[in-house]
């Protein structure tokens, strides 16, 4: 029996390939920080653990004739999960019909994981031992300028951008911002007939993401190659069955991921 038990369940193949779809289209509209960080994985389900290094300080060491590792520790990779139930009196109508399911509730469970995801991304989980980018002990930090006047909001990312190239910390630089602030960038900047945005995303490369999870005012840059930082899969995204419950079926949708900060000081973070 496989780990999403599906063989244990009535539904059709084709049912499972169609809730696949929903699930998937749905974290893919919802998901920011996969968009610009490297993928380590899928490593499987029977992956539970993983190295998480300081890359500057990670090296052996040998004590009393034993060798170790400074600057590593190994964290769980945690489980995130929302359930939804189909109704059997849904699908047989929707079979009676000639209709297609309705299958908007996975759809919504799916972006519910995927917010929960971007939520590790972003804040990490103090509990667990490992930080997000927003709130990783050794990030830069920049005094943000209010981004709805003048040339604030690039200059700011033009400050940020230095700063990392002066502490040689080069390749793909990604900005993720709250709703409001992406909203802020949508305006003409002034003397250039350019919109905010479109002037930002020439300095980095059109990457430049519209981050739900994170709060008003809040915007962070990040040196995104793997080398810096990444985000470990072990299950991907998937459905599970669970059980069937007063004739319904039990479905969830689940994944395994961890975020790893290797270089904080690869992270810029505007108050």
């Amino acid at each position: 029996m496989s780990y999403l038990s599906r063989e244990t369940s009535s539904l059709s193949a084709e049912l499972w390939e169609q809730v696949d779809d929903a699930v998937v289209k749905s974290a893919r509209r919802v998901l920011t920080g996969r968009k610009f960080l490297h993928v380590f994985g899928p490593l499987g389900i029977g992956v539970t653990s993983i190295a998480l290094d300081d890359a500057d300080t990670v090296g052996e060491v040998e004590e009393d004739g034993l060798i170790t590792t400074k600057g590593r520790k190994y964290v769980e990779i945690p489980t995130l999960y929302h359930d939804f139930t189909l109704l059997s009196k849904d699908l047989e109508s929707a079979a009676a019909a000639g209709f297609p399911v309705n299958l908007s509730k996975a759809a919504d469970a799916a972006a519910q994981c995927a917010l929960k995801e971007d939520r590790l991304i972003y804040f990490g989980n103090a509990k667990l031992g490992f930080p997000g980018l927003v709130n990783a002990p050794g990030a830069n930090k920049i005094k943000k300028k209010d981004w709805s006047a003048g040339e604030n909001a690039y200059a700011d990312i033009a400050a940020a951008v230095e700063l990392l190239t002066e502490k040689n910390i080069y390749g793909t630089y990604a900005l993720a911002v709250s709703p409001n602030l992406y909203m802020q960038l949508q305006r003409i900047q002034p003397g250039t007939g350019l919109l905010e945005i479109d002037r930002i995303g020439k300095l980095l490369g059109g990457h430049i993401f519209k981050a739900p999870v994170l709060e008003k005012e809040t915007a962070v840059l990040v040196a995104s190659d793997e080398k810096n930082v990444d985000l470990v899969i072990g299950q991907d995204m998937a459905a599970a069955y669970l059980e069937q419950k007063d004739l319904n079926h039990s479905i969830r949708v689940l994944e395994t991921v961890l975020p790893r900060v290797k270089r904080a000081e690869a992270i810029v973070v505007f108050e």
